[in-house]
């Protein structure tokens, strides 16, 4: 599924299951949270701290996708067309970066 796809499939799901949006800064505060549950899984599963047996059970797939569908709301609910503004972040990207990190001695 492509991002604009997954953008309708959001706010389909918002209208049908969700009764309306969250306003912009409630969408923010919970994107926050997810990204916090994400880092707090990587920072114990992959990172030096110790990994709690409460945290074991945690799935990396699903705060990851918790953080995308707030993304995919902030999108839709401000007008972004994610689609769009990837591709042109991917193509930015690639014409910034590509020497950058060729040529860059710590990732060799």
């Amino acid at each position: 599924m492509d991002l604009k796809n997954a953008q309708i499939e959001v706010d389909n799901w918002i209208k049908n299951h969700g009764v309306r949006y969250f306003n912009e800064l409630t969408n923010m505060a919970q994107l926050t949270e997810e990204v916090g549950e994400v880092a707090r899984i990587i920072a114990r599963r992959y990172g030096e701290q110790s990994e709690k047996e409460s945290d074991k059970n945690k799935d990396l797939g699903e705060e990851l996708a918790d953080v995308v569908f707030v993304v995919l709301c902030l999108a839709n609910q401000t007008g972004v067309d994610l689609q769009a503004a990837f591709e042109k972040k991917m193509d930015l990207k690639t014409q910034r970066d590509h020497d950058r990190h060729h040529n860059n001695e710590k990732l060799k």
